[in-house]
C-alpha cells in the first residue's frame, strides 16, 4: 500500500536509509552475503515486505527516498571495508575509510560538500543528498559522521523506534538522523521520534507522537544557547591509549574557543570509568551478540520481526571462509560468545550489567556539574582502507584489519550502553598518518539522558561561536 504524505515537513528532500532498515520493495542486505539472509539461500538478497517505523514516518513527511545506503557486514564494523557491496571511500580523501557501520549514508552526505570544495575525482560520483537515517550500536552513526565531516546523532535510548530494523542487541540498538546541517538533524529527529506501540526499547520517558518536541523550532528559538552553558571536556578522552594528540588538541581547542565565544564556561572533568567504557560495552553484550546479530535469534522482549529475513545459524564453513576475509569482527563475536557462555556462564554478563549502571552513574554525576560533556568522537581521523583481497592473494591480513579498528569506538560505545544522547559535530581538519591530504575531525557532545535538545543547543552554541568543519585545506602533503 502506497503511503501518502501527511505533512510537508520534509517535502522534496532526498534521504538515504541504512541498509539494515526495512524499506518495502527494496533489497534488504544487512551488508552481508545474500545466502546468509535469504530464505532460499540463493544469490539474491530478499526484498523487504514491510516498512520500518522510521521509514514510514519519513515517507509521511514527504521525503524522496533516494535508496538504501551501504551498511557494513552485519553492521559489525566501525570502518568501511567489510560490506558485500565493496569498500566505501571517504569523499574527502580516496583510499581512506568513511567509517561504519553507516558508511554509505555518511559518504553520500559528504559527497556534495567535497565536490563543491574541489576535491578531485567526484564529478561523476553520484547525486547529492542532505539527509540520512543511520543506526548506532557502538558509534555507527557518530564515527562515520566524524570521519566524513557531517552531523550524526545518537538519540536517547528508546526515543526513536527500532521496529523493522535488523538489530544487534536491544540494550545498544539506536537509530537516528544524520545530516549536513544541525537544523536538519533537529527537523529529522522530530519526524522519526516518538512511541510506536511496537518497540519494547521504548520507556515511560518516550513521548507519544503528539508530544514529540518540535526540535527545529526549539533550536531556532534558542537565541543565546551558549549563555550560562557549562561544558565539561572529559580528560580521559584526550589522552587515552590510541588517541592521536593532534586530534585531541583540535577538539579541545575548538571546544574552548568557540563555546566560550558563545558565552559558555568550558573546563575539564575527570571521569575515570570512561576508560573502562569500551570493555563494559563488550562484556555486557557479548554473551548473546552473535546469536542476535548474526543468527537472528529473537530477543527476549516483545518484538516485531522482519518476515523477509532468514538469518543463517549455526555458523558453518562457508560463513567462516567468507567472513574471515570480509569482516573478521563477525568471527570474533561468534568465538567470544562461545567462550563467555561455555566457560564463564551468565555471571560475567550480570557483572557487566552492574558495571553499566555504575558507568551511567559516573556520567550522570559529571552531568550534575555540567550541562554537556565533550570528547573527540574518534581517537584519530579516518585510517586508510585495507586491501580487501584474501591474505593468500596479497590482501591485508586479519590482524592488519583489526589493527585499523582497535580503539575507533572508545569514546562512542560507552554511551550506547548508558543511553545518553550524543552528537558528532564537525570541528576541524587533521592529516592522516603517513599520507597526503586532510581529513575531518569530529567533536562529540554528550547530554543528560533525555536532554537531546540540550545537546542540539550546545551544538548551536558551538556554531554561533564560530565553530564548524571549516574550509577544506586541500591536498596538502604530510609526513606525520
Amino acid at each position: 500500500m502506497a503511503l501518502h504524505p501527511t505533512s510537508g515537513v520534509l517535502k522534496g528532500r532526498k534521504i538515504t536509509i541504512k541498509d539494515n532498515v526495512s524499506v518495502a520493495g527494496l533489497p534488504h542486505t544487512c551488508g552481508t552475503f545474500p545466502q546468509f539472509v535469504s530464505r532460499d539461500r540463493g544469490d539474491k538478497h530478499p526484498l523487504a515486505v514491510i516498512d520500518a517505523t522510521v521509514t514510514r514516518r519519513v515517507l509521511e513527511a514527504g521525503v524522496i527516498v533516494a535508496g538504501t545506503s551501504t551498511c557494513e557486514n552485519y553492521c559489525l564494523m566501525p570502518l568501511s571495508y567489510s560490506s558485500v557491496n565493496g569498500p566505501v571511500h571517504n569523499p574527502w580523501l580516496h583510499g581512506y575509510n568513511a567509517g561504519g557501520s553507516t558508511s554509505g549514508g555518511a559518504a553520500l552526505l559528504a559527497l556534495g560538500p567535497a565536490r563543491a570544495a574541489g576535491v578531485p575525482g567526484l564529478e561523476d560520483a553520484g547525486e547529492d543528498i542532505d539527509l540520512a537515517i543511520g543506526g548506532d550500536q557502538a558509534g555507527s552513526i557518530r564515527v562515520p559522521a566524524a570521519y566524513c565531516g557531517v552531523y550524526g546523532l545518537q538519540p536517547p535510548h528508546g526515543l526513536v523506534p527500532y521496529t523493522g530494523i535488523a538489530g544487534l542487541h536491544p540494550m545498544i540498538d539506536f537509530t537516528g538522523p544524520m545530516a549536513r546541517k544541525l537544523e536538519d538533524i533537529a527537523m529529522l529527529l522530530a519526524v522519526v521520534a516518538g512511541y510506536d506501540g511496537l518497540d519494547a526499547r521504548m520507556t515511560p520517558e518516550t513521548p507519544l507522537r503528539l508530544n514529540v518536541l518540535d526540535y527545529a523550532a526549539a533550536l531556532k528559538a534558542s537565541v543565546e544557547p551558549g549563555k550560562g552553558l557549562k561544558v565539561g571536556i572529559i580528560m580521559e578522552s584526550l589522552d587515552s591509549p590510541g588517541t592521536h594528540a593532534d586530534v585531541a588538541e583540535i577538539v579541545r581547542a575548538a571546544a574552548v574557543k568557540h563555546l566560550e565565544a558563545s558565552g559558555a564556561e568550558v573546563s575539564t572533568v575527570s571521569v575515570p570509568m570512561h576508560l573502562l567504557g569500551p570493555a563494559i560495552w563488550t562484556a555486557a553484550t557479548r554473551n548473546h551478540l552473535a546469536k542476535l546479530a548474526v543468527g537472528g535469534r529473537i530477543p527476549d522482549i516483545l518484538s516485531h520481526n522482519m518476515p523477509h529475513l532468514t538469518l543463517r545459524w549455526p555458523p558453518d564453513q562457508e560463513m567462516y571462509d567468507l567472513l574471515r576475509v570480509a569482516n573478521p569482527a563477525v568471527i570474533n563475536i561468534i568465538l567470544t560468545e562461545t567462550l563467555l557462555t561455555q566457560k564463564y556462564g551468565a555471571e560475567v554478563q550480570a557483572k557487566a550489567h552492574r558495571h553499566v549502571l555504575e558507568l551511567r552513574a559516573a556520567y550522570d554525576k559529571a552531568l550534575q556539574e555540567f550541562d554537556v560533556l565533550v570528547t573527540p568522537t574518534t581517537p584519530s581521523v579516518a585510517p586508510p582502507l585495507p586491501d580487501p583481497r584474501p591474505e593468500e592473494d596479497g590482501g591485508s591480513s586479519v590482524l592488519d584489519k583489526f589493527k585499523l579498528v582497535v580503539g575507533a569506538t572508545n569514546n562512542t560505545a560507552p554511551f550506547n550502553v548508558t543511553g545518553h544522547p550524543a552528537l558528532s559535530v564537525p570541528c576541524g581538519w587533521a592529516p592522516p598518518r603517513g599520507g597526503e591530504g586532510m581529513l575531518p575531525v569530529g567533536m562529540q557532545i554528550i547530554g543528560k539522558r533525555w536532554d537531546d535538545i540540550g545537546v542540539l543547543k550546545a551544538a548551536k552554541a558551538f556554531e554561533l561561536g564560530g565553530g564548524g568543519l571549516g574550509q577544506w585545506p586541500g591536498l596538502q602533503s604530510t609526513t606525520v
